[in-house]
């Protein structure tokens, strides 16, 4: 059987590793069956949330983005990938078996994967202001496709919605400030000073972003009460460009898919020219997340809060070095 040699293997799991995650905290493991051709990604329970992802939907969606960005890394290198989720229901942490090379069933839409791999690079989350200015409607299909071709729906809501999303932003800010310890898992995943300058992992104090002066873009205060060295605050559009991800079902499997969906919809955004950023603030609590729906055209489970628009995309984030996260058998 021809098999891939370790420096492709490795190219493709630095660009799989590229993807968003909770935090930065990159939740993930890989493992290459050489004789088999096989790519094992696990979930890495180590680097989870425990405070506020307990059940580890997110983790398992920043999981989803990482194969996503495997599969488009794939194609663009012409090699036919063939993915099975939880293929041994023995073992939940074993999230996905990537068949790579000739004897894999190629992606019935690879062209249009590989199409996205200059964003894999590109992306970035930004915790800047977005311009005031509305995105026409032909991307906005553009975005929706890009979700729906991963068996997920993504949303545009209207004003009341919105407005309606962004006071749930705000009560969970307010429960934040009534309870301390639910801030344990953002001071565990910031870096503040010289750490922000070595890290690997999570946020570097360089993409926090300013404060907000005013404005009701909704993003998460990473420094919180902490002072940041020439961070400055600015003000944000009055008018949020906010999206809505969701899944028919709620379990181990939607979530992996409503990873794969949320970077196909961020690397077609960043083609588009979008700046990106995202909003699980509302989410990290069940009664918040249920009112998060639009009780008239939603449908399924809301799985991530999306902020796009017109501005500076964010500076790049730490990523470990692939020799942490990928071993050979």
């Amino acid at each position: 059987m021809p098999q891939l040699d370790a420096k492709t293997v490795t190219t493709l799991v630095a660009e799989a590793t590229a993807a968003p995650s909770m935090h930065n905290a990159q939740p993930w493991s890989f493992r290459f069956v050489t004789d088999e051709g096989v790519l094992l990604l696990r979930a890495d329970l180590e680097r989870a949330m425990h405070r506020t992802d307990p059940g580890h939907r997110a983790l398992h969606i920043g999981c989803g983005a990482a194969l996503l960005n495997l599969r488009v890394a794939a194609a663009h290198a012409k090699i036919a990938a063939e993915v099975r989720l939880f293929p041994e229901p023995a073992d939940p942490l074993l999230l996905a078996a990537v068949l790579l090379g000739v004897f894999a069933a190629p992606e019935p839409d690879g062209d249009d994967l590989a199409r996205l791999h200059p964003a894999i690079g590109q992306r970035h989350t930004s915790r800047y202001p977005f311009e005031e200015k509305d995105i026409p409607e032909d991307v906005r299909a553009a975005l929706r496709a890009a979700a729906a071709r991963e068996g997920a729906e993504l949303l545009f809501p209207g004003a009341w919605h919105i407005e309606s999303l962004l006071g749930l932003v705000r009560d969970a800010e307010s429960r934040d400030a009534l309870d301390p310890s639910g801030m344990e898992d953002l001071r565990r995943w910031t870096r503040l000073g010289p750490e922000a300058d070595v890290a690997t992992d999570g946020v570097p104090e360089y993409a926090f972003g300013p404060r907000r002066r005013d404005g009701k873009a909704p993003l998460r205060d990473f420094a919180g009460r902490r002072p940041v060295a020439d961070r400055g605050t600015t003000a944000f559009e009055q008018h949020p460009h906010l999206a809505l991800l969701s899944t028919r079902g709620d379990g181990l499997a939607d979530w992996l898919v409503a990873g794969q969906a949320l970077e196909r919809v961020l690397l077609e955004a960043t083609l588009a020219g979008l700046a990106t950023s995202l909003t699980s603030h509302p989410l990290e609590t069940p009664d918040l997340r249920l009112l998060a729906r639009d009780p008239v055209s939603g449908r399924g489970h809301v799985q991530m809060v999306l902020r796009v628009g017109y501005g500076p995309q964010g500076p790049a984030t730490p990523r470990r070095p692939v020799r942490e996260v990928l071993d050979f058998a």
